[in-house]
C-alpha cells in the first residue's frame, strides 16, 4: 500500500498555489539597442548628468570645493551660497521645490524624470552599454547567458564585471567627494589613509551602484521605487505618456512588406515585438499604459523603424494623451490643454515658493549674534560702586571674508563694555566666535532690577551689516 501511495503525486495545498500565482520568478530581461531621437536624448542626459556629477566635486570657488556638505564642520557649500546648521530650513525648501517641479513635469509630461534623469535610469543605460560592448548584442547577450560555463564565457562575464565593479567604486569615490573634500580624500585613498566612514560610504554606495544597476535593474523601478506606485496620482486624461494607437494597429499580423493590409482586414502593428525588446522594464505597451513603464519612449524608436522598413507612417506608437488618442481634440492642440486646473496648481505653488526662497536668500544677513548670560553670578557689585553683569557674545561671521565688529551696549546711560565705549573683535570667514563682555553701569541709571539693554554688533567696513540683540541687566 505505501508503494501504491508513493506512486501518485502529493497534494496540493490551496495556499501553495496562490504562493505560486503571487510570486513570479523573475525572466531575465534583454533589451534590444535601438536608435533615434529618443534614444540620443537619453544618451545626451547621460553626459550632461554624469560631467555634473562626476566634474562638480573637482571645482573650486574661493580656494574651497565649489559644493561640499561638511558635515564635520557643520557648513553646506553650495557655489557662493554657505549654509549653517541654523539655515536647515533652506535646504528643506530646495526638497521642496524639487519636489513640486517632479509633480509639474509629471502632470505635464508624464514620467520624464524617470526616463531620463533618474540615477537607476542613467546608470542602467552606462551599464546596458559595457554590457553590450564585451557581449555584444541582444541575440548574442542570450546565447552566452544559455551556453555552458567554460573559460570564454567566464572571461567575458568577469571582464564584463570588472568593468562595472571599477565604475561603481569611482561612483563611490565621486559620491563621498561631495561631503569630504575630493582631492582631500583622492590623496587618502592613494596613501591607504581612508577612514573607516569614508571607506564604509564608498563601498556601500559602490555596491548599491553595482547591485542596483548591473543586477536589479527594473525590479528597482517595478518594486522598489515609491513614484511609479503613486504618479496615476499626478496623471490624468491630459497628460502626454507613451501611446500605443489601437485604432491604427489593430488587429495586429505578421505580412510581407508588399502585402496589401487593406486586403488583409489587418492594422499597422506587424506584430514584431519590437517595442517589448527594446523596453528595459519588459513590458508590452500595446497592452495599454502600465505602472512599470518609465516614459523612455525606447519603444517608439523601435516601432518607428519598423515602420520605416515597412512603408508606414511613423507614430504608431507615439507620445500623446488619453484625451487626444480617443479623438477628444487634435493632437497638435495639446499644447492648449496644459493650462489645466492641475498644472496650474502647482506652477503657481512652485512659483510662489520659489520667489520666498530666492528672497530670503537675498535679504539673509550675513552676520548673525547671540547673547547669552554668564549662569555663574547674576550680577556683582564693584568697590566703586558699579554693577557688572557677565555676557558671553557669540558673533557668527556668514561671509567668505574675514570682517572686524564693533559691539556696543544700549539701553543703560554710561554703560560700558571692559570699561570701554565699545570693544572691537575679529572674526575669521564662515567662523565663529565667543567673546566673554563685561558689562559695567552705574546703578542709579538702572533703577530696574531687571534691565533691558540690548547689544550692537556692527561690521566696521560695512556699516548696513549690523544686528542688535536684546538682554538683561541685572541690578542688586
Amino acid at each position: 500500500m505505501a508503494a501504491e501511495l508513493n506512486t501518485h503525486p502529493p497534494r496540493q495545498h490551496p495556499d501553495d498555489a496562490t504562493e505560486q500565482v503571487l510570486y513570479e520568478v523573475r525572466e531575465k530581461i534583454f533589451p534590444r539597442a535601438v536608435s533615434g531621437i529618443f534614444a540620443r536624448w537619453r544618451v545626451a542626459m547621460v553626459l550632461i548628468t554624469q560631467l555634473i556629477f562626476y566634474g562638480t566635486p573637482w571645482l573650486t570657488l574661493n580656494d574651497r570645493q565649489a559644493i561640499l556638505f561638511d558635515l564635520v564642520n557643520r557648513k553646506f557649500y553650495i557655489w557662493g551660497l554657505v549654509l549653517w546648521p541654523q539655515d536647515f530650513i533652506y535646504l528643506t525648501a530646495i526638497l521642496v521645490i524639487s519636489a513640486l517641479a517632479l509633480f509639474l513635469f509629471t502632470a505635464v509630461a508624464g514620467r520624464l524624470w524617470c526616463g531620463y534623469a533618474c540615477p537607476q535610469t542613467v546608470y542602467t543605460e552606462i551599464f546596458l552599454w559595457i554590457e553590450r560592448k564585451i557581449e555584444g548584442d541582444r541575440v548574442n547577450q542570450i546565447k552566452l547567458d544559455k551556453r555552458r560555463w567554460g573559460p570564454r564565457k567566464l572571461a567575458i562575464k568577469s571582464t564584463k564585471h570588472a568593468a562595472w565593479i571599477v565604475l561603481s567604486l569611482w561612483t563611490g569615490f565621486t559620491f563621498v567627494g561631495y561631503f569630504t573634500p575630493i582631492r582631500l580624500l583622492g590623496h587618502e585613498v592613494l596613501s591607504v589613509g581612508v577612514g573607516p566612514w569614508e571607506i564604509f560610504w564608498i563601498l556601500f554606495y559602490s555596491f548599491a551602484t553595482y547591485g542596483n544597476a548591473g543586477w536589479m535593474r527594473e525590479q528597482v523601478c517595478k518594486y522598489m521605487c515609491p513614484y511609479a506606485r503613486f504618479q496615476s496620482v499626478m496623471f490624468d486624461s491630459d497628460t502626454l505618456i507613451v501611446s500605443y494607437d489601437p485604432a491604427r494597429g489593430e488587429p495586429r499580423g505578421a505580412r510581407a512588406k508588399s502585402a496589401d493590409r487593406k486586403a488583409l482586414a489587418i492594422g499597422d502593428c506587424v506584430d514584431c515585438n519590437v517595442c517589448v525588446q527594446v523596453c528595459p522594464t519588459g513590458i508590452d505597451i500595446r497592452k495599454g499604459l502600465q505602472y512599470e513603464c518609465i516614459g523612455c519612449a525606447a519603444c517608439i524608436d523601435g516601432c518607428n523603424q519598423i515602420m520605416d522598413k515597412m512603408g508606414y507612417a511613423k507614430g504608431l506608437i507615439r507620445m500623446t494623451t488619453e484625451s487626444a488618442l480617443a479623438g477628444k481634440y487634435p493632437e497638435r492642440k495639446f499644447l492648449a490643454h496644459i493650462t489645466r486646473p492641475r498644472v496650474l496648481l502647482y506652477a503657481g505653488i512652485l512659483s510662489a515658493i520659489i520667489l520666498v526662497f530666492v528672497t530670503s536668500l537675498y535679504l539673509r544677513d550675513p552676520l548673525r549674534v547671540n547673547v547669552m548670560r554668564d549662569r555663574a553670578a547674576l550680577e556683582r557689585e564693584l568697590d566703586d560702586g558699579s554693577i557688572e553683569n557677565v555676557y558671553r557674545v557669540q558673533i557668527m561671521n556668514m561671509t567668505e571674508a574675514p570682517r572686524r565688529f564693533r559691539i556696543s551696549v544700549r539701553g543703560i546711560e554710561g554703560a560700558t563694555i571692559q570699561h570701554k565705549p565699545f570693544i572691537v573683535v575679529n572674526v575669521p570667514p564662515l567662523d565663529s566666535q565667543v567673546i566673554a563682555v563685561d558689562v559695567y553701569a552705574d546703578p542709579h541709571n538702572a533703577p530696574l532690577r531687571r534691565q533691558p539693554i540690548a547689544f550692537e554688533v556692527v561690521a566696521q567696513d560695512n556699516a548696513s551689516i549690523v544686528v542688535i540683540t536684546k538682554s538683561i541687566f541685572f541690578t542688586p
